[in-house]
């Protein structure tokens, strides 16, 4: 994360972030800035782009900034409000004299290029858009005509900026080439009696400690590459230049799904890895250890992970596995289950939220500082507070006691998303987490069935289906080439019958 991004710790519990700073914004034309307790609560629009716009004697309030960058794309998009501002900036300084213009243009151009800064450093997602980077540009040989020292800024700036982007394509190529070799499941998979030839996560790592580090690892280095905005992104409006074909065009919450993909995925392989053992032993054991890496992912600090397994333990084909089961020390696992519980909206798990988050704030190692919240009630969160307050309120203002909420969530994920995983790297255990083939759930239930035979009616009808379809899947082929050599013949009789 950098530097210039603001801490949650800025914000206070109602949302309103309180500094005697926010009230020294510029006269704006734009219509009236309500404010309330030295914090702003609704204005227009118009005057909420010009309380960005720095001057020669004024900047923005930092949370300011990042709230204001973070939420506006519900109101517009990103590339208008920067050619707005850019406009008000340089329009500011215009005074009808060549001479005193570039010299306002110098004074007002260290403010300008921080406004950037903190922009490209914290949203340097909306750049993708090469409307964007037209505009960095021009703002660049603008500001080289009246500061060297500015211009000089600008070009650093650019060039992180660059380097950012280009690290994120590489992240999202190396996910997507992860995924293909994910799909490609060996033969050893089709059938539990060929599971003895399978690579299964005992025979990677036994240390239950050392898979759930490895886990964190795929944890934090996956969040490290969410940008902020795209838990706004979701709610935003459709882009009426939808159809522009620029660099932009990649989905706006990419990586967003594809970390929820990642807790799918986990919660899909830890039910393969204990369906897929033929003896009930081998099925406890795999049980146990996953108990185990749950609980240590829980004292980590890890709650995605441990919200990943205890969902893969749930799923239906593990659960009715009552044999296995009975051989399984449940204590633990139901303890890990109380502290995910879903009822009172989770209260168990906020209260433990709340711990790690106070132990991660008087950190004293970087181990302690480690927070991974469970990824999909956070999202869920951010959207029912976006559903349930309105963005305008009756006069048309924007509503600016929502947008402090947003960037208070927001802005605490930014802090758990900076720490760096302290663990060793152990690459076989990674790959295998992050490779290794999984059963689907039509593919789980069978596995569950030929481990334990279905025990009512409603089971072996199930079961009965999911053979069906197997055998069909597999019969496809053939008869996608039959259906090949029928339109062949077709073919060739039809062009034998133009030839007469």
């Amino acid at each position: 994360m950098p530097p210039t991004t603001p801490y949650a710790g800025k914000f206070s519990p109602c949302g309103l972030y309180s500094n005697s700073a926010a009230t020294s914004q510029p006269h704006s034309p734009y219509g009236e800035m309500c404010y309330h307790d030295n914090s702003l609560v609704s204005a227009s629009l118009e005057a909420l782009i010009q309380h960005l716009v720095p001057t020669v004697d004024y900047y923005p309030d930092r949370s300011y900034v990042f709230t204001f960058l973070l939420s506006s794309r519900l109101f517009l998009h990103p590339y208008e409000l920067m050619t707005r501002v850019c406009h008000l900036c340089v329009e500011q300084q215009r005074s009808g004299d060549a001479l005193l213009d570039k010299i306002r243009i110098r004074d007002v151009a260290p403010k300008l290029v921080q406004l950037l800064t903190e922009w490209t450093e914290t949203f340097p997602y909306d750049f993708r858009d090469e409307r964007m980077m037209r505009c960095l540009k021009d703002m660049t040989h603008h500001v080289a005509r009246a500061d060297e020292y500015s211009w000089r800024a600008m070009q650093q700036m650019t060039q992180q900026l660059i380097k950012r982007l280009s690290a994120l394509g590489q992240y999202e190529e190396a996910v997507a080439a992860l995924n293909a070799v994910a799909m490609e499941r060996p033969a050893s998979l089709k059938s539990k009696q060929a599971s003895g030839q399978r690579v299964d996560v005992l025979s990677v790592c036994d240390d239950p400690f050392v898979l759930a580090q490895q886990l964190t690892h795929i944890e934090l280095d996956r969040l490290s590459f969410i940008g902020p905005e795209e838990f706004i992104q979701t709610f935003a409006m459709k882009d009426p230049l939808e159809n522009h074909k620029g660099f932009f065009r990649k989905r706006k919450t990419s990586n967003l799904e594809a970390y929820v993909s990642w807790f799918n995925r986990l919660s899909y392989l830890v039910a393969t890895e204990i369906c897929m053992p033929v003896k009930k032993k081998h099925r406890a054991r795999a049980i146990e250890f996953f108990i185990d890496v749950a609980q240590e992912c829980f004292n980590i600090g890890n709650f995605n992970s441990l919200m990943a397994i205890i969902t893969g333990m749930n799923m239906s084909p593990v659960s009715r596995l009552k044999k296995t089961w009975s051989k399984v020390n449940t204590d633990k696992f139901e303890i890990l289950e109380h502290q995910m519980d879903p009822s009172s909206n989770f209260s168990n798990y906020r209260t433990a939220l709340r711990g790690a988050t106070q132990r991660s704030e008087t950190a004293h190692s970087s181990q302690e500082r480690i927070v991974i919240p469970f990824f999909s009630l956070l999202i869920k969160d951010i959207y029912f507070l976006n559903e349930g307050c309105a963005s305008r309120l009756p006069n048309g203002h924007i509503n600016f006691e929502k947008l402090w909420e947003l960037a208070k969530q927001v802005s605490e994920f930014l802090v758990w998303r900076q720490v760096i995983c302290p663990f060793d790297r152990e690459r076989r255990v990674l790959q295998h987490l992050v490779t290794s083939p999984i059963l689907s759930e039509d593919e789980l239930h069978l596995a569950s069935y030929e481990s334990e035979g279905p025990e009512n009616n409603m089971e072996k009808d199930s079961r009965r289906s999911l053979r069906w379809k197997s055998v069909s899947r597999k019969q496809k082929p053939w008869c996608d080439v039959a259906l090949m050599l029928l339109c062949l013949a077709i073919y060739n009789i039809l062009m034998c019958s133009l030839r007469q």
